[in-house]
């Protein structure tokens, strides 16, 4: 960005030069040493040059450029009462001294455009005899003018480290979600796979599918720690990392799947969905004993969230829950239906020899 600002300051300072060499020749008959005022805006044209080849470089932008650049700039200035007369009225760099205005309030922003813009027109007034309108409002613009670009500039460039953080951080973002993705499509997919069949198979392989379970684990932790924090900007909260502290929270064996990336959701969606699943988890204890298992399967959606807990006891007994909530029995009813629906989602259970699975839908929108 700076050296985008000192690349347009290039141009004003062609614009202003030629502006200096125009007005000094057509107001050649103000001199009173011609030869001395050619000589000044010849010098103050040769410097442009090269103050523009200068500043193009970063390694050449330093405080002594742009001292020297302030000084060529109130030296001819100084000068011109000698040059033209002690009555003069227009300074023989005039606008010229934009150039080394601006440059100040580029390199060290409003501080540095006002420093300028003082000894401009402290150099400007000090020598004439009485300042008229035009005066005053010549330096007027330079005392304002000088600490707002100055400003502007600064204003500027930290938009510009903070856009190129942002793009840093998005393409970080970007990255982490692909990695988190191929790693969720492969490796957790085969290891969620090797636990099962290994833990149905028994002997050995439930030694295999015991490992599996935990590298499983260490790796999607491991993938939620480089991609984000339980508790996200705005006061949402990870879902998915929630639910992936129930496995070790609980008296229940839990086994949690999760997408791998975060699921942010509202800090109360968060609070009751986590409610919810751990009442269906207390059933399994209550029902099924200590020695039950249970899985909790998490899938994210654009408009909503998608949680299955699934255990493997024997089973609930058909109308046994219409018959619980006739007898005033509202634990499943309250704990898991009640908190589910208002949050505007729905829960559905389906039982079996095989076991007992609640499916839990909470809408995000």
């Amino acid at each position: 960005m700076e050296d985008r600002l000192y690349s347009a300051l290039a141009i004003v300072r062609v614009v202003v030069t030629i502006n200096m060499v125009a007005l000094n020749a057509y107001r050649r008959d103000n001199f009173d040493h011609p030869t001395a005022g050619l000589t000044i805006v010849v010098a103050l044209a040769l410097w442009t040059v090269l103050a523009i080849w200068l500043y193009q470089d970063r390694a050449r932008r330093t405080p002594l450029l742009l001292v020297a650049d302030l000084a060529i700039t109130l030296a001819a200035m100084a000068a011109t009462p000698w040059v033209k007369s002690e009555g003069f009225n227009a300074t023989v760099p005039g606008f010229w001294v934009m150039g080394a205005l601006l440059a100040w309030a580029i390199a060290w922003h409003w501080r540095g455009g006002l420093a300028a813009a003082v000894a401009i027109a402290l150099v400007d007034l000090v020598p004439r005899s009485e300042v008229d309108q035009g005066n005053y409002g010549n330096v007027f613009l330079v005392l304002i003018g000088g600490p707002v670009v100055g400003y502007m500039c600064a204003s500027l460039q930290r938009m510009a480290r903070e856009r190129d953080a942002a793009e840093r951080a998005a393409a970080a973002a970007e990255e982490r979600t692909r990695l988190a993705r191929a790693v969720h499509d492969g490796v957790l997919q085969v290891l969620a796979m090797t636990q099962r069949r290994g833990a149905a198979a028994g002997g050995e392989w439930a030694e295999l599918a015991r490992l599996a379970g935990e590298q499983e684990r260490s790796l999607r932790s491991l993938i939620r720690q480089q991609d984000t924090v339980p508790t996200v900007a705005g006061g949402r909260v990870d879902l998915a990392g929630a639910l992936e502290a129930m496995a070790t929270a609980h008296p229940v064996r839990v086994e949690v799947a999760t997408p791998g990336t975060a699921v942010p959701v509202d800090a109360h969606v968060a609070t009751e969905t986590v409610a919810a699943v751990r009442a269906c988890l207390d059933n399994v204890l209550a029902h099924v004993g200590p020695d039950a298992s249970a899985w909790i399967l998490a899938q994210a959606a654009p408009d909503g969230v998608t949680v299955s807990v699934r255990d493997d006891g024997p089973g609930i007994a058909p109308g046994r829950l219409e018959q619980a909530e006739d007898e005033g029995r509202l634990g499943v009813v309250s704990s898991i239906r009640g908190r589910v629906e208002e949050l505007g989602g729905t829960a559905r259970v389906e039982s079996g020899t095989w076991g007992t699975e609640w499916e839990l839908v909470v809408p995000l929108a």
